[in-house]
């Protein structure tokens, strides 16, 4: 692949203006000089072109022409039939006799060129484009027929594109069998196309014993390909599936024709026709963290571990008050311990696998969703925020819970529901060894990626599960007495925390009547509560008030809510490295400065994230050591969803946040850990200072160079 990593974004932008003008020259001296016959008038000084045949024709049979295309020097070069990002194809007009017929040209592989963030399909050297013409079978042939013709096309370099045409004249000679082994053979099977949300979709058939080291697909028809956009290979027995992202807009064609290149030169020309593609198969090529998928065992592992972390992750902690009452219990009997123990994994795993098969569906369904999208949905939070309360005001005393409670010994009911809140409630966080696990369930089989989300959950739920069938362990429990109730009242105070953290959460998703809509009918239903309990003391009837007391304010919520939700805007918080908002053009744009950048990703309900920033991101420290370093600071939010930070960390193989990123001048983005010390940040951009080398006096600064690896 070529690649030219290093221009400037503004250098980029200038070759495409280039190469539109150029163009623009091109079709309209066509359109200026329609009347027959043609003369060249840009000439093909930078690339030489010959017409040439393969020996004589003969009547009834295949005829082949060639273009041969000399570059006069090794910087110039040409494009392929549809040039990508910028360039022009080549136009071809042939003066046939009379019932010849020209069939469609056939090229060799061509190369991409990688300018900024523009990407072109190129010929690089010495190649020729070959014209199969068939001669009826009336023909009569005496010797070399009289063949002229007219051709226009481009000349580029990295910097400057000049229009180039020719009037062609037949001639004999060429090396026709090389020309024929540079061309991409045709498939014999069709293979399918299907049109997804953000990306086309490809099943190429294609034997398993064709090794694919640098694969590539470049689509002929003109569509709204990213064409710079990192491509993604399954393979799966005898078929490759491919994902090229799109961009808005454009044409969905029920049939596309192209070329799947190998690498070194070598690919297969495929027709695909619309039908269903499935994403399945062993990853062999995508974007940054997505290739290469790890060993299964290896993500096993991981999902177990990330999922075992998790009981330690800030994110989790206001859950941890709903388990320690359980594991005190715990040790009273080992029969209900057990229970207790399998209820309780039941109901992590479940919400796991709910949530991850969820995810999965709305993914497939075209949907830009990642792990713990619920917490981007505004109706789920106001579900958890009435649920959190709920909560503090049963921890509190406000009421009981007579047959139904998460802290009653021996009641699988109530494990069961503390393994759903906990796994429910530790879904915003992403750590250790959980990262991997997660980006690579979003490209695995749909049974596999489920098997992942359990084994997190089993992870999260292993404690827990180990307590319920370790007597040792249980014997380290202390033992249950008078002191587990002023316990559970000390608990009310992190779920009434977990509670406002919910309020503001609110606030930000659905604006501030949004939220205090929610909370008059938040304070029906605690007041309701509150009713339960004083009748509950008195020994009476309690429920039934619940329902007369709570419906009012719940009817109320149900109309309001809606009608008060404002989606917010958002925009990069008050940061002390002063962050510019993230987009692929900001980020791009960024990136060639030539100054190193710092990207993070975050939410307003990751616990994680906002640990990370306040402990090694907003820091004196960092801001000091980033301005000395010339580092430019990046954010992106993904407290609402954002389809396009969701297809980017889709790509980085993220499920979600927190996600860093740190791209050196030149170099391809680093993920540094999801979990931040305080001088990570500092060491990381002082080792990219004294690494960098100052410019020389008297040279200039700011100049790129474009590197080349084919």
């Amino acid at each position: 692949m070529i690649e030219a990593r290093l221009f400037p974004h503004w250098k980029a932008l200038l070759f495409a203006w280039l190469v539109a003008f150029a163009a623009l020259i091109a079709v309209s001296v066509q359109a200026q000089e329609s009347e027959a016959p043609r003369e060249a008038r840009f000439g093909d000084a930078n690339i030489a072109v010959e017409l040439l045949a393969d020996g004589l024709p003969k009547p009834g049979e295949e005829w082949m022409l060639a273009l041969k295309f000399t570059p006069s020097a090794p910087e110039w070069h040409g494009y392929w039939s549809n040039p990508g990002d910028a360039g022009q194809g080549m136009r071809l007009e042939l003066d046939l006799p009379q019932g010849w017929q020209a069939g469609e040209a056939l090229y060799p592989v061509p190369k991409t060129l990688l300018i900024g963030d523009l990407m072109n399909h190129i010929y690089e050297g010495q190649y020729a484009v070959l014209v199969p013409v068939r001669v009826p079978e009336d023909a009569v042939v005496e010797g070399l027929p009289t063949i002229g013709g007219y051709v226009d096309y481009l000349a580029c370099t990295d910097r400057v594109c000049v229009p180039q045409d020719a009037a062609l004249s037949i001639g004999m000679g060429g090396d026709f069998a090389r020309w024929r082994a540079e061309v991409a053979p045709l498939l014999d099977s069709e293979a399918t196309l299907q049109w997804a949300a953000t990306d086309l979709r490809l099943a190429i058939p294609l034997p398993a014993s064709v090794a694919l080291t640098d694969p590539h697909v470049f689509i002929a028809d003109t569509v709204n390909l990213q064409y710079a956009a990192k491509q993604t290979f399954r393979r799966s027995g005898d078929q490759v599936v491919v994902e090229i992202p799109l961009r808005s807009g454009g044409s969905s064609p029920d049939r596309v024709t192209g070329i799947l290149a190998f690498g070194e030169g070598a690919g297969v020309r495929f027709e695909a026709m619309a039908g269903e593609v499935a994403l399945e198969g062993e990853m062999i090529a995508g974007p940054v963290g997505m290739a290469g998928t790890p060993p299964f065992w290896t993500l096993i592992l991981g999902a177990l571990v990330g999922g075992l972390i998790l009981n330690i992750m800030p994110c989790v902690f206001p859950i941890l008050s709903l388990k320690a009452l359980s594991l005190a219990r715990a040790g009273e009997s080992e029969v209900q311990a057990r229970r207790e123990g399998l209820a309780y994994t039941a109901g992590v795993v479940l919400a796991c696998v709910g949530l991850g098969a969820l995810m999965l569906a709305l993914r497939a369904a075209g949907e830009q969703v990642g792990w713990a999208f619920q917490l981007q949905e505004p109706g789920i939070v106001i579900v958890l925020l009435v649920l959190a309360a709920t909560i503090t005001a049963n921890f509190a005393g406000v009421f009981e819970l007579p047959s139904f409670t998460f802290t009653q010994a021996g009641e699988p009911g109530g494990a069961f529901a503390t393994g759903l809140l906990a796994a429910f409630a530790a879904t915003p966080c992403t750590g250790p060894f959980m990262a991997a696990a997660l980006g690579a369930a979003l490209l695995l089989p749909a049974p596999l990626a489920l098997l992942l989300f359990a084994m997190l959950g089993l992870g999260l739920a292993l404690p827990f599960l180990l307590i319920g069938f370790v007597p040792a362990l249980r014997g380290m429990l202390p033992k249950p007495g008078a002191w587990m109730e002023r316990f559970r009242r000390i608990m009310a105070i992190p779920m009434g925390l977990t509670t406002l953290a919910l309020i503001w959460l609110t606030v930000q998703l659905g604006g501030r009547g949004f939220a205090l809509f929610a909370l008059v009918m938040l304070f029906g239903i605690i007041f309701a509560l509150w009713v339960v309990g004083k009748l509950q003391q008195r020994g009476k009837m309690a429920w039934p008030a619940f329902g007369l007391v709570a419906a009012p304010f719940l009817i109320f919520g149900a109309f309001s809510l809606p009608y008060s939700f404002a989606q917010q805007t958002r925009e990069a918080s008050e940061s002390l490295l002063a962050p510019r908002e993230f987009s692929r053009d900001a980020l791009a744009e960024a990136r060639a400065s030539g100054q190193p950048v710092f990207l993070w990703f975050t939410a307003d309900w990751c616990v994680t994230c906002k640990v990370n920033e306040s402990v090694a991101i907003e820091r004196e420290a960092t801001h000091d050591v980033f301005e000395q370093a010339g580092v430019i600071a990046m954010v992106g939010d993904w407290t609402v969803r954002d389809e396009e930070i969701t297809t980017f960390l889709t790509e980085q193989g993220a499920a979600g946040v927190p996600l860093y990123l740190w791209y050196e001048p030149g170099a391809e983005g680093e993920q540094l850990p999801q979990v931040l010390t305080p001088d990570m940040l500092t060491e990381r951009a002082s080792r990219g200072r004294a690494a960098s080398v100052p410019p020389r006096p008297g040279n200039q600064q700011g100049i790129a160079r474009a590197t080349r690896s084919d």
